[in-house]
């Protein structure tokens, strides 16, 4: 069923009644029951201390939760002069959805800048919405993207692929594109919510990638804003986040395919404005199953190795084959812990084979970012054992290291795309 609206008609009719406001915290949720009133009370904290004089609402767009985040949304209290409107979208079940939701809400109610926060948030400040909206009402910026100081193994998609590839193709240095915490205007909310792409992946964890990549493909102007430290609920990569690798690479290589025109003919990257303190404090620490990662890794080898031959150059594969052979072979898992290693040059051709390799197909190509997998685990085992006695601060430097390579390497990347490497 295709729904033409993600706002049920009681939410429409509320939105009706307030007729207009100047800013919206917007926060997608689904069994938050535990952290929702806290995002909610710090969005209300944050609009009656910086905002006292415009008209401000809070939109909790659920996902149906079978807990009581709703519940607890509702009865959190908040200044009385700031709205409050908690709700279940329609639509695709995702994240994307209730971006859609907030979307229509922001249109209907002429609202000036909208910030959205994740709802599993434990460090969030008042302060936060005053450094996503600011640059917005006060700088004339349309996209805020956010900078937060995260532990090293916290956002293992984001640093192994999705910033370093989005500054490789794109040529701007977005620390977080899909850190879950952002500002936009009137305008390019808008311009989002008239897109059509609320049936597919994108509607359910895709949203964040897609939204930075239009932001700058599109022209929109952006800057990052400094949060401090990020805490929220983390997720193993090597147990929890298998729907999210698939649908966040498959929006990103889709999104290849559309702006190729432009990521071609960039070259480097350069930093945008960013607002708030340069501080890195050190985060909570969060703990990691290796031995997991690496038994993934194996496996994948077992079973994808013949088709992975079939995708990754022969030089690349027969460099991988040297690796996974140390996991093949009767090695303990603590003496591989030690020996294991993936250099970024080879990560990063690989991503570029499957990238290359996902433009050209045209059908089943979930089946290719699965095959993919089990590499990316191999990725994070590496990155994890390269840097176990490093601090954030240092491994932060690892990570824009390896962007450099990302970008130094994309010459490989436009032969795969156009078919100069072809076996």
């Amino acid at each position: 069923m295709r729904f033409t609206t993600a706002l049920r008609g009681e939410v429409r009719r509320r939105v009706e009644r307030i007729e207009k406001a100047d800013i919206l915290v917007g926060i997608p949720s689904y069994n938050n029951e535990e952290t929702i009133a806290h995002v909610v009370r710090m969005a209300g904290e944050g609009l009656a201390a910086y905002y006292p004089d415009l008209k401000c609402v809070v939109m909790v767009a659920d996902g149906g939760s079978t807990d009581d985040t709703r519940e607890v949304a509702f009865e959190t209290e908040i200044p009385p002069w700031v709205e409050k409107i908690v709700t279940i979208y329609r639509g695709v079940p995702g994240k994307g959805t209730a971006f859609r939701a907030i979307f229509e809400t922001v249109e209907s109610l002429g609202i000036k800048a909208c910030v959205v926060c994740d709802s599993d948030l434990r460090s969030i400040t008042p302060e936060w919405i005053k450094h996503l909206a600011n640059p917005i009402i006060k700088h004339g910026y349309q996209y805020v993207a956010p900078i937060y100081a995260r532990y090293k193994y916290d956002g293992t998609i984001t640093n192994n692929i999705v910033y370093t590839l989005t500054r490789a193709l794109y040529g701007k240095q977005i620390r977080q594109p899909i850190g879950g915490d952002f500002g936009f205007s009137n305008d390019l909310a808008k311009f989002y919510s008239d897109q059509n792409i609320w049936e597919t992946d994108v509607a359910r964890y895709g949203v964040d990638i897609w939204m930075t990549t239009l932001a700058i493909t599109e022209g929109f102007r952006i800057c990052q804003s400094r949060l401090g430290v990020k805490i929220h609920d983390p997720k193993d990569p090597a147990t929890a986040l298998g729907a999210m690798f698939r649908e966040v690479v498959m929006t990103l290589f889709t999104l290849m395919s559309d702006y190729e025109d432009l990521w071609k003919g960039i070259k480097g990257s350069s930093q945008t404005e960013i607002f708030g303190e340069e501080k890195m404090p050190e985060p909570e620490s969060v703990q990691i199953d290796l031995p997991k990662l690496l038994d993934n890794f194996r496996l994948g080898f077992e079973h994808f190795g013949v088709l992975w031959k079939e995708v990754i150059e022969p030089a690349s594969f027969n460099e991988l084959v040297k690796i996974a052979q140390l996991g093949v072979k009767d090695i303990p898992i603590s003496h591989l812990m030690e020996q294991f290693y993936m250099p970024v040059e080879l990560w990063v051709k690989i991503l570029y084979d499957f990238a290359a390799t996902f433009h050209k197909w045209t059908k089943d190509r979930y089946k290719l970012v699965d095959v993919m997998t089990p590499l990316y685990y191999g990725k994070i085992a590496s990155f994890v054992i390269q840097t176990k006695d490093m601090s954030t601060i240092q491994a932060e430097e690892v990570i824009d290291e390896e962007a450099v390579v990302f970008e130094k390497l994309k010459p490989y990347l436009l032969d795969k795309w156009e078919g100069k490497h072809e076996k």
